[in-house]
This record gives structure tokens, C-alpha cells and sequence, in this order.
């Protein structure tokens, strides 16, 4: 594959991202659009595009806090991810403008774009989905499921697959029925899977395995969760 970071802008602000490319064939590419946990662009989430351009997408991992601002802590993770989730408005422009550069890369198949994101990167995916973006699908790895204006589910276009721990202590069961309240009301084509036993980041090979945190890293939710959006994909990007 082939990679490079890829510079663009919302209101002003320099944001700088991440793209990887399959290299293997001709014509154009279905595109995915990655957002990132909270600690923004770091070794996992270009490892993620990278993973998804040898499955033959052209994936672009989002910047949403900006060039340089790289939280090295959990404090200084959470306070940054904090900032978006309480202007959500200011999060959806931030990731529709890492959707619009990837409508922007080289060998694009415009009518063919999905956006998936792990844990504050899942709800920055739901929230582009939220404001009408031109998605086919749209996957959220253990992400946060709530949402201010639940109403803005009827103008979501792609099929939403949601890919849950059914013992996260951070997305609880009135969390989930909310989410599925929200989406029956916007009429969307949606799944939702739990899995059994496994805790906030459960995709992340760096969170440990002490599960009394709350947040592990769970090996088989991992491989089975991979392999159903690669089924979704196969499906909604066909």
C-alpha cells in the first residue's frame, strides 16, 4: 500500500490527516472514512486505514482537534474530546471536513463512501451520519451512542451498523435502548451487536486486559467485530 498525510481545513483551522491506499489494480476505490478514539490520529488509527486499504478502500483517517494537538495523556484525551462532544455542531464540521478530503483523494469512487470510528471516533461517525452526509454505511466501534438531537436520525441516508460491548459501564442499557429508540423513530436501516463479556475498547490491543476498568482490550469481540464490517462493507459498498 501507499501512504501519506494530508493537509486540509475547517473555518480555518489546519487539520492535518492521514491516508492509506491499496496499490494492487486499476480504477477507482470505494473510500472509508476512519475517526479516531479520542487521542486522536496515533499508531492505532493509521494502523486501522492501513488494514482497510489491503481490504482495497481508500481510507483517510480524520483529524478533528487539529494539526499538532496530539493528547499524550487519558486527562488531556478527555479534555479534548470533551470540547467536541459538548458543541456537536462544531464535531460534525470538524469530521465532515475530513469526509469532504476524502472525497477529495485520487482514485475515489465517489458514490461508493463509509465512515467507521472507534469509541469517540464511533460518535463523531453517528454524527455525520446525523447530518445527512452522502454515506452507504456507517460503523461504530464501542462508540458513544447518545446523541442531543436524536430527531436528526431521519436524515441519515446510510445503513448503521453498531458494534457494542454488552458490558461497556460507559455506553449503558439506557444508552443502547435510546439509540434504538432513535433509530427505529428515523426509520433507519440499522444493526446493533453486543458482545458478551467484553468492556469499553474492546478493539484496542493497547488497552490492557484489566476489564474492572472498564475499558480492555477483548481478542475475539476484536476478530468477530473486523470480520462483520467487512461483511458490511462487502454489502453496502458493493
Amino acid at each position: 500500500m501507499r501512504t501519506e498525510t494530508i493537509e486540509y481545513s475547517q473555518n480555518g483551522t489546519i487539520l492535518e490527516g492521514y491516508a492509506a491506499y491499496p496499490t494492487a489494480g486499476a480504477g477507482v476505490r470505494p473510500g472509508v472514512l476512519v475517526v479516531p478514539a479520542w487521542n486522536g490520529i496515533d499508531d492505532y488509527a493509521r494502523k486501522r486505514a492501513e488494514m482497510l486499504a489491503e481490504l482495497g478502500y481508500v481510507a483517510l483517517v480524520a483529524d478533528v482537534y487539529g494539526k499538532g494537538v496530539r493528547p499524550q495523556s487519558m486527562e488531556s484525551a478527555a479534555a479534548e474530546a470533551g470540547k467536541y462532544r459538548a458543541d456537536r455542531p462544531l464535531f460534525r464540521a470538524r469530521v465532515r471536513a475530513g469526509f469532504d478530503a476524502l472525497c477529495r483523494l485520487r482514485g475515489i469512487d465517489a458514490a461508493r463512501l463509509a465512515a467507521i470510528g472507534y469509541c469517540f471516533g464511533g460518535q463523531g461517525a453517528l454524527e455525520l451520519a446525523r447530518s445527512g452526509a452522502d454515506l452507504a454505511g456507517v460503523v461504530s466501534f464501542h462508540g458513544a451512542l447518545d446523541t442531543p438531537t436524536p430527531e436528526d436520525a431521519r436524515r441519515i441516508k446510510a445503513a448503521v451498523l453498531a458494534l457494542h460491548g454488552a458490558d461497556d459501564p460507559f455506553v449503558p442499557a439506557e444508552v443502547v435502548q435510546a439509540f434504538e429508540a432513535e433509530m427505529r423513530a428515523g426509520g433507519v436501516d440499522w444493526q446493533l451487536v453486543a458482545y458478551g463479556g467484553a468492556v469499553h475498547s474492546f478493539t484496542d490491543w493497547e488497552a490492557g486486559d484489566d476489564s474492572s476498568r472498564g475499558f480492555a482490550y477483548d481478542a475475539r469481540a476484536d476478530r468477530r467485530s473486523w470480520a462483520l464490517m467487512r461483511s458490511f462493507l462487502d454489502e453496502v459498498l458493493a
